[in-house]
């Protein structure tokens, strides 16, 4: 059993901590709505009053926010991380953000004699409930080696990519991955629909078939119906495909299917469904067809 912090408890990061916590682990969480932590501490997840408390009180940091200026306000500050920060402290940044900012941190934390992993994961708030989530750690391999066994508490594919930074760029690859795949799947069934075929056969097919990745699987159904709180909306979607083609620029890799997709995201904020799930794409490419979403 560890000594563990946790800041940010949004969908994802909540769910983690319920993992850790029944694991064994003692667990001191923060986030910026405490509302939505009150089931954990039902569970026995101890509250702190900001993100520098969670780190003064715990040996291993756990952080899930939501972009770069989120884990910059977490960190910095008099109510910062960073002011906690110390020998024997280990820092585990989940959230998706540039690498260069991730980077950033690490250093600073080591000047401090603490140390940090970059550790995304992939896999969706099902994935994460029946433990099938991956992980993917950037930095210090004797790091990695220190928090795997927590990381393997909360889902079973562990995997170290290199240095600090890498590991997100990794996330980021596999996200636009995803909303591109989102937006061949709508292709597919506006095809199958305009033709004459149910759009629930249309889905039903395509999740069976050859192209029925697990993202296909769980998230086709979605342009049946959205579910009541989006897994990935379309802000969250967006801000991972910008740093993906801002990476294909410093990187000179073209990224066209990216940008076309990333277009549709755009499109779909104009029309007021930026809270939605990203698969909300199917009702933009549905609009366009003439199809009634």
């Amino acid at each position: 059993m560890a000594n563990l912090g946790f800041v940010g408890l949004g969908v994802m990061g909540s769910e983690m901590v319920n993992r850790l916590l029944s694991k064994g682990h003692g667990v001191t969480g923060w986030n910026r709505t405490r509302s939505k932590a009150e089931w954990l501490l039902k569970k026995g997840m101890k509250w702190a009053d900001s993100p520098r408390a969670v780190a003064e009180a715990s040996d291993v940091i756990f952080s899930m926010v939501t972009n770069s200026a989120a884990l910059a306000a977490v960190m910095n500050g008099p109510d910062g991380m960073l002011v906690a920060a110390g020998p024997n402290k280990t820092f585990v940044d989940i959230s998706t953000v540039a690498p260069a900012v991730s980077r950033d941190f690490a250093a600073k934390l080591r000047e401090k004699g603490s140390d940090m992993v970059d550790a995304p994961v992939s896999g969706s708030v099902i994935t994460l409930q029946e433990g099938k989530l991956s992980v993917m750690v950037g930095g210090r391999k004797e790091t990695f080696e220190k928090v795997k066994p927590l990381l393997l508490d909360i889902g079973p594919k562990v995997t170290h990519v290199g240095n600090n930074g890498l590991a997100l760029v990794m996330k980021i690859g596999t996200n636009l991955s995803l909303a591109v795949q989102m937006l061949a799947f709508c292709e597919g069934v506006l095809l199958a629909e305009k033709s004459g075929i149910k759009r629930e056969v249309a889905v039903d097919v395509l999740t069976h078939s050859v192209i029925a990745s697990p993202m296909v699987q769980y998230r086709g159904p979605f342009v049946l119906k959205q579910p009541d709180e989006a897994w990935f909306n379309v802000n969250m979607m967006q801000k991972d495909m910008l740093l993906a083609l801002e990476l294909g620029r410093q990187l000179d890799v073209p990224m066209p299917t990216t940008a076309v997709t990333n277009e549709f995201l755009t499109a779909a904020r104009g029309m007021g469904l930026v809270e939605k799930d990203f698969a909300v794409v199917f009702d933009v490419l549905a609009q366009m067809s003439g199809v009634k979403p």
